[in-house]
């Protein structure tokens, strides 16, 4: 079977509804920026998002609901690799740092982002973690064109990450996205540079490596969706939704303080 023929290209209609989804979602963590602090619960965090992106935003949480999830978003912290659940006595500590991710549908299309909050009195290497991981998916976005393959994303990712002394788990990954949440194809944070499928302009999905400051191998925690590092060391992530376009690439829900250096290729 083509993979390539399951991928789903979007036309111009369908990608303008995909940068207005993006564009709200970026609205979400600008509402979160202020929120999101000592003392406050993952739970607290959840009920926000999820009202704001229903009452304030006219949207749908699209996590919800998904594969029987009951949240609106997910709160990873300091070991938690992905998929952490919101909990009403999960309260922030001043050295934490957090992985919020956020799915919203607006108009039958959805975006899918995620960003590290760092508290004021997370350790040098903590933040050292954040800012590298935050740089090894912006390796990974900025070879992103019509021509580049999945491969060369995998392989500028793990070079970045790797090179600074991390590991890439390698379990999860980015996936297509648009009218559903995950479509094809899967975009590997790690491979090799030539290999996989050759992007399109059309095709839209997310990158969204998880770096550990450990080994790189993980489990599932009891409650069948917390993801944590097996060494307990740290775990970080960042996610874009991303477009590629004739030219090169377009991230759908660029945040205004990213700046205008990393709007398109």
């Amino acid at each position: 079977m083509n993979l390539a023929k399951q991928v789903i290209l979007k036309d111009a209609a369908e990608i303008t509804l995909m940068r207005q989804s993006g564009k709200l979602l970026t609205q979400v963590f600008y509402r979160l920026d202020q929120f999101v602090k000592e003392g406050v619960s993952t739970m607290q965090i959840n009920d926000l998002v999820e009202s704001y992106i229903i009452n304030e935003l006219q949207a749908r949480p699209a996590s919800k609901g998904q594969y029987d999830y009951q949240y609106s978003l997910n709160t990873s912290i300091n070991e938690e690799v992905c998929h952490g659940m919101p909990n009403t006595e999960r309260f922030l500590k001043n050295t934490d740092i957090i992985n919020i991710d956020i799915t919203l549908e607006k108009n039958g299309f959805i975006a899918d982002s995620s960003k590290m909050y760092v508290l004021a009195g997370a350790s040098r290497a903590a933040r050292a973690l954040v800012k590298k991981t935050y740089q090894a998916m912006w390796c990974g976005i900025e070879v992103v064109k019509p021509g580049a393959t999945l491969g060369d994303i995998g392989y500028a990712i793990a070079k970045s990450a790797q090179g600074a002394g991390y590991s890439v788990v390698r379990e999860y990954c980015g996936h297509g996205i648009g009218r559903e949440m995950h479509e094809p194809p899967n975009v590997l944070h790690y491979g090799k540079r030539g290999a996989g499928m050759v992007l399109q302009a059309g095709m839209t999905f997310t990158i969204e490596p998880m770096i550990n400051q450990g080994a790189a191998k993980i489990k599932t925690k009891k409650d069948g969706w917390t993801v944590v590092t097996k060494d307990k060391k740290l775990s970080a992530q960042w996610e874009h939704t991303i477009l590629v376009t004739p030219t090169g690439f377009e991230v759908l829900t660029l945040r205004a303080e990213e700046g205008p250096k990393v709007a398109g290729g």
